[in-house]
């Protein structure tokens, strides 16, 4: 089942997430860009934290964030609560996001990797469902964190 995806990035990001977008649109995959549309420098906070609130409020949706390396993008979104946004330069790791974190947002680094890494990194991402079991135990303990109960 393809999900919506809802992307964003900074200008260090833009052409990245230009060229991702576009293919996930030939792909036939729901996407909603809320920007940027050009490499002029903007604060990238502003992007993570719009997509991070639509994800939440859109929990069948799936983000995309990239800024020049996915790690301020990430750092910013993982301060929504509810949303497990995560690093990924490789396929293997956007799986395991996945499969083991249930991660909502995918980061990538526009000057780390090119469109065709970034691509099989958020195919990847895309196709692989959460396994739940142990790991929902482990999220539940993470959203109880998020609301001030630290085991």
């Amino acid at each position: 089942m393809k999900r919506k995806v809802i992307a964003g990035s900074d200008h260090g990001g833009y052409a990245l997430k230009a060229a991702l977008v576009a293919r996930l649109r030939e792909d036939g995959w729901d996407v909603e860009d809320v920007g940027v549309e050009t490499e002029r420098s903007v604060d990238y906070p502003t992007y993570a934290f719009e997509v991070a609130k639509r994800i939440v409020a859109d929990p069948n949706a799936l983000g995309l964030l990239i800024c020049g390396t996915g790690l301020g993008m990430s750092v910013a979104a993982n301060k929504v609560p509810g949303i497990r946004a995560t690093v990924c330069s490789e396929p293997y790791s956007s799986t395991m996001a996945r499969r083991h974190n249930d991660a909502n947002v995918l980061c990538m680094g526009g000057r780390v990797v090119g469109p065709e890494l970034g691509w099989s990194t958020l195919s990847a991402f895309l196709e692989t469902e959460f396994e739940g079991g142990r790991h929902q135990r482990r999220l539940d303990l993470i959203a109880a964190a998020e609301c001030g109960s630290l085991p």
